[in-house]
C-alpha cells in the first residue's frame, strides 16, 4: 500500500510539472517580431523602431517586458491612446511578445541634448529631484544613465526630448493614467522643468 501510495504521488507531481512546463509562453520568435515591427509598426516607429519622428518614442533597446505592458495597457484601455489602442487590439499574448523581443535586442543609437542652457537644470532634476516640491530624482527609478527597469521603468537614455515632454504632460494632466506615482511626481513640476529634464535625457547614452 505505501508504494502504491508513493507512486501515485510521483505521477501527481510529474503531471503537476508537466501543466506548469506547458503553461510557460513560448520563446519570443525575433523574425515574427521583425515582421510585426515593419507591417504594423513602421509608420510611427521605423521597421526597426529607431530615431523617427521626435514625437513618438523609440523603441530600440527598451525592456521586452515594459514594451509589453504598455501594449497590453493601449489594448485594454488602461493607458488611452486613439492611436495605439487599434494597434495594439490586432495583436495577440504572443504577437507582443515577439515584436518587444525584437526591439529590445537592438541596440539604440545615442542622443543629444539641444539646449545647452537648461542641461544644468535637466541634471540636478535627474539626479538630485526638486527638493521644495517633493519631486524625487528621476534616477532613483530610471538609473543613473536612464536604463530603467525592465517591466517597471522604461529605459529613456536618448529618448526624444519631445516624447518624454509630452508624455510627463499627459501625466500631469490626468490623459495618461497607467502610473499613479508618475501622476503624482509630474503634477508637481512646471513647464519649464519638464522640458529642462526631457532634453537631458536625450543626452543621456544608458546603452542596453
Amino acid at each position: 500500500m505505501k508504494s502504491l501510495c508513493v507512486v501515485a504521488l510521483a505521477a501527481l507531481f510529474a503531471t503537476s510539472v508537466m501543466a506548469d512546463e506547458a503553461k510557460e509562453p513560448a520563446k519570443p520568435d525575433l523574425a515574427k517580431g521583425g515582421t510585426i515591427s515593419a507591417t504594423v509598426c513602421a509608420a510611427c516607429h521605423t521597421a526597426d523602431g529607431s530615431r523617427g519622428i521626435p514625437t513618438n518614442p523609440i523603441l530600440q533597446g527598451q525592456h521586452a517586458d515594459y514594451i509589453v505592458k504598455q501594449l497590453a495597457e493601449f489594448k485594454s484601455g488602461k493607458r488611452d491612446n486613439a492611436i495605439m489602442k487599434p494597434m495594439a487590439s490586432t495583436l495577440s499574448d504572443d504577437d507582443m511578445r515577439n515584436v518587444a523581443a525584437f526591439y529590445a535586442s537592438k541596440t539604440a543609437k545615442p542622443g543629444k541634448s539641444k539646449t545647452p542652457a537648461t542641461v544644468a537644470l535637466g541634471e540636478k532634476i535627474w539626479r538630485g529631484g526638486i527638493a521644495e516640491k517633493s519631486v524625487p530624482a528621476c534616477a532613483g527609478c530610471h538609473g543613473p544613465v536612464g536604463a530603467g527597469i525592465p517591466s517597471q521603468y522604461a529605459r529613456l537614455g536618448g529618448q526624444h526630448a519631445e516624447y518624454v515632454s509630452a508624455e510627463l504632460g499627459l501625466f500631469r494632466a490626468g490623459k495618461r493614467s497607467n502610473s499613479p506615482q508618475m501622476t503624482a511626481i509630474a503634477a508637481r513640476m512646471s513647464d519649464a522643468e519638464i522640458a529642462a529634464v526631457s532634453d537631458y535625457v536625450e543626452g543621456l547614452n544608458s546603452g542596453k
